[in-house]
């Protein structure tokens, strides 16, 4: 039997777990176990775990918390089998209230429940905690919320993300508010709350009832490149398999015994990078070199920006590791070449503020790439006494995002409308830029300002800002607050399916005229688009939904003050 004390003592360090089929069970039980534990409630901790599990089937039974990326280390998912369950509860929060269940990862493996949660799996979250190439074999299906004992209703659970996926029964949204779906295959689909959208799915339920039923569904995904993973060789050598790139996809890219097509990356083209030992300038020494970079879990203070200059590059995080630049600049900037990966990481504002967190292309960038630069599982995050102008700037044009959590903190220590400031979740000057999955929120001007043509955006999340103090504070000139998702009043082409923009006004009564602001443009075309107001003080509300157009949402009662929706604009008619 392989020893499990050896488990932290690979190339990737003390805080990743390779774990071994022909290891006792009863031990890698006992140790992800005790992982959870430290893990379930540690919303601001600064520990980082990975738990990868070579090919095999592992009869062990547990559960995920803050921090902690799991994954299979073969190269399609049913490789690794869990036999017990994976599970990411809300027991932490009351009433199993998963609306704070951020930053964990599950991926590229098969899992199959046991008795022990009625043979189902339930994967309680809401942003940045990506399900990506993973096969939920489970007879009770794949839950999305978790049920309170106590109340027998369904927890709140507020927006999620799964890719590349297979569920062979249902999906049981529950109380889970909105959700992305792209490139998965499921039995069924059970229900939706309030904005469920499924991009190149196979068997998506139909969206023609909308409002009714608060579907969006597209057949195929116009171009994607699944996001590179971690894999063993036959060899038993660590590689990055990086998918190739697809046009027009439908469905999961390796179900039905097929393989993901791609190459594979040898670790040795890889710098490692750890939290006690890599700097700004070993890790620019190792890009200048033609080096990718793995990031191993922890905590990386930068005092200069990682600047990604080479084709192709590939940047990839394990166990949500954060970066935090601390001199005032970009934790990471991307010249303007084809085919960069920036994967898997969290990027933390730091003291000094920084015009951007994430720079991709200079300012300026006018080249076309064939091969698309690519933005995965990123969260960019301005917490308490902290700042930054804008999370992630695009310059560069045909850039993918793939799930981005762009988060002025609501909440936890040092938050407050002078103490975490920032201006935009992201600017996009680019051209051609496609977003899958935008999770942008709380930010003071607006939400998501896009200034480039040819934009393409499949969902969107955005609570705007709790905490002005007083409508005064909050006016973009004359009008009352500023819109989430702004187009340029330049852009002539631009489309957007299922948006949903929420309100809960905590501080003071406040205003905003329009939840969306777009050019009145023939080749301007929005599809279904809902306003919500979860909570506030009296007086607060969303005017409009977009441009003027469409009531407000202004309390909890009636159902037509909570949540106005729109079919298209401009109207079909």
């Amino acid at each position: 039997m392989a020893d499990i004390s050896k488990a932290n003592g690979t190339l990737l360090g003390e805080h990743v777990y390779v774990f071994d089929p022909s290891m006792h069970m009863e031990d890698i039980q006992a140790k992800v176990t005790a992982i959870f534990e430290q893990m379930e409630a540690n919303e601001f901790g600064g520990e980082r775990y990975a738990l990868l599990f070579k090919p095999g089937t592992y009869n062990i039974l547990f559960d995920v918390g803050f921090y902690t990326h799991v994954a299979g280390l073969g190269q399609n998912p049913d490789d690794v089998l869990i036999e017990g369950g994976i599970n990411v509860p809300a027991n932490w929060m009351p009433h199993r209230n998963a609306t704070c269940n951020f930053w964990r990862t599950l991926e590229n493996f098969a899992v199959n429940a046991s008795e022990a949660t009625n043979n189902t799996t339930t994967i309680a979250v809401s942003q940045a905690a990506p399900i990506r190439r993973v096969h939920v074999k489970s007879s009770g299906g794949l839950w999305l919320f978790q049920v309170d004992e106590e109340t027998g209703a369904g927890g709140w659970a507020s927006g999620g993300f799964m890719a590349d996926s297979v569920v062979d029964h249902t999906v049981l949204p529950g109380s889970q508010q909105q959700w992305l779906s792209r490139n998965n295959r499921y039995g069924s689909w059970a229900n939706g709350v309030w904005n469920m959208v499924f991009v190149g799915d196979t068997n998506a339920p139909c969206d023609d009832d909308f409002p009714a039923t608060p579907y969006t569904t597209l057949e195929r995904t116009p171009v994607i490149r699944e996001k590179p993973y971690l894999y063993v060789t036959d060899e038993d050598e660590y590689a990055v398999f990086v998918p190739e790139l697809q046009e027009n996809a439908q469905g999961p890219s390796w179900a039905d015994e097929k393989t993901t097509p791609g190459k594979s990356i040898s670790i040795d083209d890889f710098y490692i990078a750890h939290p006690t030992g890599a700097d700004a300038a070993s890790i620019n020494e190792a890009l200048e070199e033609g080096k990718h970079v793995l990031f191993t879990p922890g905590i990386y203070r930068l005092e200069d920006t990682l600047e990604v200059k080479n084709e192709d590059t590939v940047v990839l995080g394990l166990g949500q590791p954060s970066l935090i630049p601390v001199n005032g600049g970009p934790a990471i900037s991307v010249g303007d070449v084809d085919g960069v990966t920036i994967a898997g990481l969290i990027i933390d504002a730091g003291e000094a503020t920084s015009p951007t967190l994430i720079e991709i292309g200079p300012q300026g960038s006018s080249d076309s790439h064939d091969k698309p630069t690519f933005l995965y599982d990123l969260t960019a995050r301005t917490a308490g006494h902290c700042g930054n102008d804008v999370g992630v700037t695009i310059n560069s044009h045909n850039v993918v995002c793939d799930q981005l959590w762009l988060w002025r903190a609501d909440h936890g220590e040092g938050c407050s409308w002078n103490s975490n400031p920032t201006k935009h979740g992201v600017i996009v000057n680019g051209d051609h830029v496609t977003i899958y999955g935008l999770f942008n929120e709380h930010h003071k001007e607006y939400q998501t300002l896009w200034n480039g043509d040819g934009g393409r955006l499949y969902f969107y999340q955005s609570e705007i800002p709790y905490d002005p103090p007083d409508q005064d504070s909050w006016m973009c000139g004359a009008t009352n607050g500023f819109a989430s998702y702004k187009v340029a009043d330049t852009v002539t082409d631009h489309e957007a399916w299922g948006l949903g923009i929420y309100s809960y006004f905590r501080d003071s009564p406040t205003k905003l005229e329009n939840a969306i602001e777009v050019p009145e443009a023939p080749g301007v075309k929005l599809h279904h688009l809902t306003t919500v107001w979860l909570n506030g003080t009296p007086g607060s509300e969303i005017t409009h939904i977009v441009n003027g157009l469409g009531d407000a949402v202004y309390a909890n009662s009636p159902e037509s003050a909570m949540r106005q929706t729109m079919n298209e604009y401009p109207n079909a008619e």
